[in-house]
């Protein structure tokens, strides 16, 4: 008994951080109330989304390891769900690129759309999330979404968001 506790496997700072932004983009009111298509790609987008907001969040906090270890943790996660759906060890490899081109081409998007104004980030929320012409309402509800978690996730101590202790419903 006492050697399980001994030898447990630590958690990972990274992982549960990861589990808490997968959990909020998860949240049923996208996919409900903001016509966030229920699909891998929208899960997908909503994720990176959210990897987007916490680590703008940690940016400059001095976390600069624990950004790099999500960061990857995101990518290995990427690389698990593509094997079970069955794509080839040799494809892997080519998938998660063309995924990390989309998340850091996302990544630019949203920082040059929030250091502008209200439409630039609708926009490129609707170029990005989603597939078909939204409504201009989820649109407009989805960037007003950001802003809120951008604001709430600034509010919050640098500790509380590293726990992965924050929600943004």
């Amino acid at each position: 008994m006492i050697l399980k506790r001994i030898f447990k496997p630590r958690e990972k700072p990274e992982r549960r951080l990861y589990e808490a932004i997968v959990a909020a983009a998860r949240h049923e009111n996208f996919y409900q109330d903001m016509a966030i298509p229920d699909t891998i790609e929208g899960r997908f987008e909503m994720i990176v989304l959210h990897m987007y907001l916490v680590l703008g969040r940690l940016k400059g906090e001095g976390v600069e390891d624990l950004r790099q270890n999500l960061t990857d943790e995101f990518f290995a996660d990427m690389d698990g769900s593509l094997r079970e759906f069955g794509v080839s060890d040799v494809a892997v490899g080519k998938k998660v690129r063309k995924l990390a081109e989309s998340y850091y081409g996302r990544v630019i998007a949203y920082d040059k759309a929030l250091n502008s104004d209200g439409r630039a980030l609708e926009e490129a929320l609707r170029r990005n999330i989603y597939p078909d012409d939204a409504p201009i309402a989820a649109t407009k509800a989805m960037a007003d979404y950001v802003v809120f978690a951008v604001k709430a996730l600034n509010e919050l101590p640098r500790e509380q968001v590293m726990g992965g202790r924050f929600s943004f419903q």
